[in-house]
């Protein structure tokens, strides 16, 4: 080949190479959505691409005004037209464009409060919102031809209903249809009520460590509550009058005082009338590891709160402030017994000059999985079984003044720095993972749908000297069974958003979980 043959070739062949290289795969993610009335802040899964919205039953489900949605950088909205008012009574999808589309899902969540009572009602009404079928049950000597209508709402608040039954006698041996319109729609609804030949029915117990939530249904006007006794045991303990909540015929209580991994057994009764006898048994008195905080040790500039080579139960952000500077969480032994060490948590900010971030102090149950650029992505909980009451413990707290925060925190600013230390519990089916990144932010809803249980304590006020705290958790459900427990402290409450006072300190010391009220 002569030369000139091969400098045509060499003009020729880059122009015959195909650009094949991939677009980069960086989501496109909503960073804030606010609907019209919504009653608390909407819940954004960056993770699964979801975002939950939370909206009070005075809204129009059916026509939700979308009031500011925020988008993650060089992000465009494909769909739907957020201008206009969207249709939550389904699942909305929207798409977002970054080099790619990327669908995401918009649920809406309303609580509509509905009832409907009778006189003499056994047990609890049973309504069927997608049939519009509502059915209670009264004693099988009652009569159908005259039943007294108590309460009813079927709609949400304001709605009309034709005819109003409230207060007035109704044939009902025959099935009842009423009209129910709001927002400019009817809906067509049918009353049932029908005769039963159980008087009083133990309905089920959830049994935890030093407490069990029993449930009963009886007839309405009659006494009702229950009685329970260690199995075995020939007398029974009545449940006192005030700790039994009544809602016509349904009821429930909470018994107290139980011991931990024993059987017992509950009765419901409706007059002289006694329901099916229930075992359970309670569970037990569990502690998670290092709740004295006494166990650290330095791994290079890494302090870790576990013992040198043995199990790591509880981890720190110090992998990230690392990264920067010195670890800011660490031992102290200023404690509140005067021995051993506690933990000192410190909001910081790591780096030289104004290369760097602020760094909150923080310690939680899980583990540091990894740093994003100057980002943490953590992993929260530890598998775990039992249902605590409460937590109490031991700290103090400088509060300092505000003066480092992400933009959307722009206006906490000279406010005093709050800590905080919470306890959730979850059942979602793998821990769950943290993103302090705003590209790809996933950090801890307490109302999320995953959530059993939660409970805090937090102070934006200085607490120069160890002071015991305690706080309950607020369970969602009685009968779900946790599969991870939460556990989290935090010098800034807002460290999440890097938000926070440099040189706020929390101490904390001798956490224990508490199993009864």
């Amino acid at each position: 080949m002569s030369a000139l043959a091969a400098s045509v070739m060499s003009l020729v062949v880059p122009s015959c190479i195909i650009n094949d290289i991939p677009y980069p795969r960086i989501q496109a993610n909503f960073l804030s959505f606010t609907a019209e009335g919504q009653d608390k802040g909407a819940a954004i899964d960056s993770i699964n691409r979801t975002i939950t919205v939370y909206l009070p039953e005075t809204v129009d489900i059916q026509n939700v005004t979308v009031s500011e949605y925020s988008l993650s950088p060089n992000t465009e909205l494909v769909s739907p037209d957020f201008s206009k008012p969207v249709d939550m009574s389904k699942t909305v999808l929207a798409t977002l464009h970054m080099y790619q589309d990327w669908i995401w899902t918009i649920k809406a969540e309303q609580d509509i409060e509905r009832y409907f009572t009778v006189n003499g009602q056994v047990g609890a009404t049973l309504i069927d919102v997608p049939g519009k079928r509502v059915l209670a049950y009264v004693s099988k000597s009652a009569s159908l031809s005259s039943v007294q209508v108590e309460t009813i709402k079927l709609g949400p608040e304001g709605s009309v209903m034709n005819p109003d039954l409230a207060g007035k006698t109704v044939d009902f041996s025959q099935p009842v249809e009423v009209e129910v319109e709001a927002f400019g729609r009817t809906s067509l609804w049918t009353l049932f009520v029908e005769r039963t030949d159980v008087d009083v029915s133990t309905v089920s117990a959830d049994a935890w460590t030093n407490v069990a939530w029993v449930y009963g249904q009886g007839e309405a006007n009659k006494e009702n509550g229950f009685e329970y006794r260690i199995t075995g045991s020939d007398e029974w303990t009545r449940v006192a009058d005030e700790d039994v909540v009544k809602d016509g015929g349904s009821f429930y209580a909470r018994i107290i005082h139980l011991s931990p991994l024993t059987s017992y057994e509950v009765r419901a009764f409706s007059g002289e009338a006694y329901g099916a006898t229930l075992s359970f048994t309670t569970g037990s008195v569990l502690q998670v590891p290092n709740t004295s905080l006494d166990e650290w040790w330095l791994d290079g500039k890494v302090w870790n709160p576990w013992p040198e080579g043995g199990e790591q139960y509880w981890d720190t952000g110090n992998k990230g402030a690392t990264t920067l500077g010195s670890s800011n969480s660490m031992p102290t032994d200023d404690t509140s017994s005067g021995s051993g060490w506690a933990a000192m948590l410190e909001t910081r900010f790591v780096g030289i000059g104004m290369l760097g971030k602020l760094a909150a102090g923080n310690l939680f149950v899980g583990s540091y999985v990894r740093t994003d650029g100057t980002n943490g992505i953590l992993s929260f909980g530890r598998p775990f079984t039992e249902r605590p009451t409460k937590m109490r413990g031991y700290l103090k707290y400088n509060s300092s003044t505000i003066n480092y925060s992400s933009t959307e925190m722009e206006y906490l600013k000279g406010q005093p720095d709050t800590c905080i230390v919470w306890v959730a519990l979850i059942d979602s089916p793998e821990p769950f993972e943290i993103r302090t990144n705003p590209k790809n932010r996933q950090l801890f809803d307490p109302e999320g749908s995953y959530v059993v249980a939660y409970g805090k304590f937090e102070s934006g006020q200085s607490i120069p000297n160890y002071i015991p705290f305690e706080f309950e958790l607020d369970y969602k459900s009685t009968s779900r069974v946790p599969k991870y427990i939460l556990i989290t402290a935090s010098a800034s409450k807002y460290g999440d958003y890097f938000t926070g006072g440099a040189g706020s300190v929390l101490c904390i010391d001798d956490l224990e979980l508490l199993y009864d009220y």
